[in-house]
């Protein structure tokens, strides 16, 4: 090895050292001072309710914290907006079975039955 090539060498070397013992010290703290405040987590503005159902309104609603890894917003709104529609469409249907249901019971009122009137005939 010629002496220029020993001499890199060691300023790589020294240089390499410097910048980790830096890096250390800044992961590490000065302290009592933290090198970073700590930061409040994220949290989602408007939860989905948990005392009723949820309806498209909420979902509609609903914005979901970015974070630096976050996520593909384009997607999640993609798929957000496809459980609003569906959940519209099941409200719809709901609605609609019960109103069938009800008109149904309505319809089909009970008749009074005469457990008796057979009895009454026979001794006729």
């Amino acid at each position: 090895m010629s002496l220029r090539e020993l001499l890199v060498f060691w300023f790589l070397l020294i240089a390499l050292v410097v910048v980790v013992a830096a890096v250390t010290l800044a992961v590490v703290g000065g302290g009592s001072e933290a090198v970073l405040p700590e930061a409040e987590p994220d949290r989602v503005a408007d939860a989905l309710p948990e005392s009723r159902p949820v309806v498209r309104a909420d979902v509609d609603a609903l914005r979901l914290p970015v974070a630096p890894r976050g996520y593909r917003m384009a997607e999640v709104d993609d798929v957000l907006e496809r459980l609003a529609a569906e959940l519209a469409e099941r409200d719809a249907r709901i609605a609609e079975l019960t109103a069938a249901a009800a008109q149904g019971r309505a319809q089909a009122a009970p008749v009074p039955v005469d457990l008796h009137k057979d009895a009454r005939e026979e001794d006729r």
